[in-house]
């Protein structure tokens, strides 16, 4: 009897606690605590809310420079305003000219700012070398073109360029080098020549305008030698027996911007070898008309028709650089 009691009881109090539980409505549960949901935040005051930066002290902004300078429009990378190392993205044109309100206040007077063209060469490369001062530009300082007084803007142009790529003043790399380089240009045309006329290489493929460790203001290596192999890899060595122009410097035997003889020798077979071997073995004497028709030394392909490995050799008898 009293186990029944008890067991009454027990499921008296189960099913109290349930009906209290369903009377109870949605709107009067207490909000759950900080520990389960954030607490939303509160409106920023005005002072706290992000306001658009000013425009810094003498400087006039982009929308002033434009209604009068119609003509020049800003092209490629620095147009970029969504990149932040762009000047558009950062003061505009004045990032380069300097602050213009005192400029537009005075009607345009040309004095109160930055005129390239009326600047010094100083003055315009260390404009352009506040961000071009790494990868290819990096060595401009003390450069050969650096010490002739030229500026970035006798090469390229921001607002007027001609070429697709560098933003140059003309259509190629090539005409712009011959402005200078017209007897290196000149070579081009020759039959054998660099294949610069065709596309396939530029005058910076191996040269770098903007400084070089190397000589010539090559790009690789440290000599002549060492930037013609970047390519000629088959010419690099090292050789058991080498031979000592080929190891100085290429351009003793080849001329790299173009030639009238064959492989862009800088002279005709066997002349160009008889410049240094003048009385060894064969006879040094310039071959007249009496051997002329005759002799293999003078046609075809002359000295190398033997001595074929002149680049050098590892046989262990190529003491004379023989096939």
């Amino acid at each position: 009897m009293r186990r029944a009691i008890l067991a009454f009881a027990a499921t008296l109090w189960v099913a109290v606690f349930v009906i209290h539980g369903l009377a109870v409505s949605p709107s009067s549960e207490s909000p759950p605590g900080p520990s389960s949901v954030a607490a939303a935040p509160l409106p920023a005051s005005p002072s706290e809310v992000e306001q658009p930066q000013p425009a810094a002290a003498g400087y006039a902004g982009t929308e002033t420079c434009v209604t009068c300078h119609t003509d020049q429009p800003v092209h490629g990378a620095h147009a970029r305003a969504v990149d932040a190392r762009a000047p558009m993205a950062k003061q505009g044109c004045e990032s380069c000219h300097g602050p213009g309100k005192a400029h537009a206040d005075a009607g345009g007077d040309p004095e109160l700012m930055r005129a390239f063209r009326e600047m010094s060469p100083d003055d315009v490369n260390s404009t352009c070398t506040t961000c071009h001062n790494r990868s290819d530009h990096a060595m401009w300082d003390g450069s050969s073109h650096q010490a002739r007084n030229l500026t970035c803007t006798t090469c390229h142009s921001v607002h007027a360029p001609k070429s697709e790529n560098a933003q140059l003043v003309k259509a190629t790399p090539m005409q712009v080098c011959a402005d200078c380089h017209r007897d290196k240009v000149a070579k081009v045309d020759r039959s054998g020549h660099m294949p610069v006329r065709e596309g396939k290489m530029t005058c910076a493929t191996c040269h770098n305008p903007h400084g070089s460790a190397n000589v010539r203001l090559l790009r690789a290596g440290f000599s002549v030698a060492e930037s013609c192999t970047t390519c000629h890899a088959d010419k690099r060595g090292p050789f058991l027996f080498e031979h000592a122009p080929v190891r100085e410097n290429c351009a003793t035997c080849h001329d790299p911007h173009g030639s009238a003889n064959e492989r862009m020798l800088v002279q005709k077979q066997p002349f160009m070898c008889q410049r240094c071997h003048s009385h060894q073995r064969h006879p040094g004497t310039l071959y007249d008309n009496r051997v002329v028709g005759t002799s293999n030394r003078i046609f075809a392909r002359s000295c190398v028709t033997c001595h074929s490995q002149v680049h050098g050799t590892n046989h262990p008898s190529g003491h004379f650089l023989l096939r």
